[in-house]
């Protein structure tokens, strides 16, 4: 043992003087071609500025199996045989001119009421409205134009007013020495009318009265109009040998639109563009059409899915031969290496289509080796980027304070940058010391034996 403790510090100078004892790789200070930048927040920032375009994934692994195209394999489908139905809005509105102002004049076959005074009691004679009533006497025109009275005789009334025909009959009265108190009204009117037909609920004749009939009025009287769509109806108006026509929409929801008066003698029909053995030919045709259809989206989806089959098989095989390739090493990658105290020394490949981060290289690999690893000297060596310029930048991160690893999170690896993680001091010496026992146990027993 003495022996041994003799040869121990000859030996480690021995080996020193030799130059076998051990040696580790370290980061230089700053010099001619070496640049040792403390990683900050804003030496993160330069570093991220240099140019790098990620390499990109081909375009198989963003293509899909795809839909297809359209209806296919049915051929063209044939034209329909009739038309839809066609709106009547686009014929013209034409509105019949409005007739001139005119009183009521008493026509053939209206019956006119005379109201004559009658004698009886003091009360009867009192009441003159229960008087008049008593003494009423209708009388139709007949086709002469005239009124038959008794002890009167035949008195023309035809084509005069009320008025007209009051003074005629007073007149004829006082003649024939008659009282001539009387009044006289229209108790029924039939001299004038206008008939309305059609898609209406009750076609009728409609007598004009003493007031103006308007059309909107006319077809209340009928029950009103029974189609379903007034898009497809209209109004037509026959007057003296003229037709006049209004989209029966327009009539109701146009409030531009004159009130349309009627004169005796119109002929109101609402018609309808919509034949109803015609639509039923064509909905049984679009029923055929639909069913066509069908069947053609059946052929054309079962071809689909026997193409998209193809299309998905096709593009998996495409990906697997580029994983193989990526496997085999026949794909050109990015690489950025890692050496010293990590978890692992190897290689780590840059993501396509994205940029990876130094806490990314460094920890997809193990890490810092906790035990032999100095925190404070991380370093990313960078080359230039100028082609035969040997000048290096050592990107130093302390992680001493572990708030700073956040900028390993931020630092953006690029091509062929070095991650090195130095070694601590006491285990550079263990290493020495590991080396070296060896050699000394072996001269120690030499010794001895000599």
């Amino acid at each position: 043992m003495r022996i041994l403790n003799c040869l121990i510090p000859s030996l480690v100078l021995a080996l020193s003087g030799c130059g076998v004892v051990y040696h580790s790789s370290t980061v230089p200070g700053s010099s001619e071609n070496v640049s040792v930048v403390p990683m900050t927040a804003t030496s993160v920032l330069e570093a991220n500025a240099s140019a790098y375009e990620p390499k990109a994934l081909p375009a198989i692994f963003t293509q899909t199996g795809g839909t297809g195209s359209g209806l296919r394999g049915a051929g063209a489908i044939p034209d329909p045989v009739l038309d839809p139905r066609q709106k009547p809005g686009a014929m013209a509105t034409r509105l019949p001119p409005a007739p001139a102002p005119a009183p009521y004049t008493i026509g053939v076959g209206d019956v006119v009421l005379l109201a004559t005074p009658q004698v009886g009691s003091t009360v009867e004679q009192l009441t003159g409205l229960l008087a008049a009533q008593n003494s009423r006497q209708g009388y139709t025109v007949q086709d002469d134009g005239a009124i038959a009275i008794p002890n009167v005789g035949r008195v023309q009334i035809s084509g005069m007013t009320l008025e007209e025909a009051e003074a005629e009959l007073f007149q004829r009265l006082v003649e024939n020495q008659i009282d001539p108190s009387f009044s006289l009204e229209i108790a029924e009117f039939n001299s004038k009318k206008v008939s309305i037909g059609g898609a209406v609920a009750s076609p009728a004749v409609v007598p004009i009265t003493l007031t103006p009939l308007y059309l909107d009025a006319a077809l209340a009287a009928t029950g009103g109009i029974t189609v379903t769509d007034m898009d497809y109806a209209s109004v037509r108006i026959y007057r003296e040998g003229t037709l006049y026509q209004v989209p029966l929409n327009d009539l109701y929801t146009d409030g531009s639109l004159p009130k349309i008066q009627l004169v005796d003698g119109d002929s109101v029909f609402v018609d309808t563009a919509y034949d109803l053995e015609l639509a039923q030919a064509y909905f049984s045709e679009q029923i055929q059409l639909a069913q066509f259809k069908q069947n053609s989206r059946i052929a054309a989806l079962d071809e689909l899915n026997a193409e998209v089959a193809l299309r998905r098989g096709e593009l998996s095989e495409a990906r697997a031969n580029y994983q193989t390739q990526l496997e085999l090493e026949a794909i050109d990658r990015d690489y950025v290496y890692l050496t010293g105290e990590v978890g692992k020394q190897s290689r780590y490949a840059l993501p396509f289509g994205n940029t990876a981060s130094l806490a990314d290289a460094l920890f997809s690999t193990g890490g810092i080796k906790s035990s032999t690893g100095n925190v404070r000297q991380i370093y990313v060596l960078r080359g230039s980027e100028v082609p035969g310029d040997a000048r290096v930048t050592a990107w130093q991160l302390n992680a001493k304070d572990a708030t700073n690893l956040l900028l390993a999170t931020r630092f953006e690896m690029r091509p062929n940058d070095i991650v090195f993680v130095a070694e601590q001091p006491v285990t550079k010496w263990n290493r020495v010391i590991q080396q070296i026992t060896p050699s000394l146990v072996l001269s120690a027993a030499n010794a001895a034996a000599d």
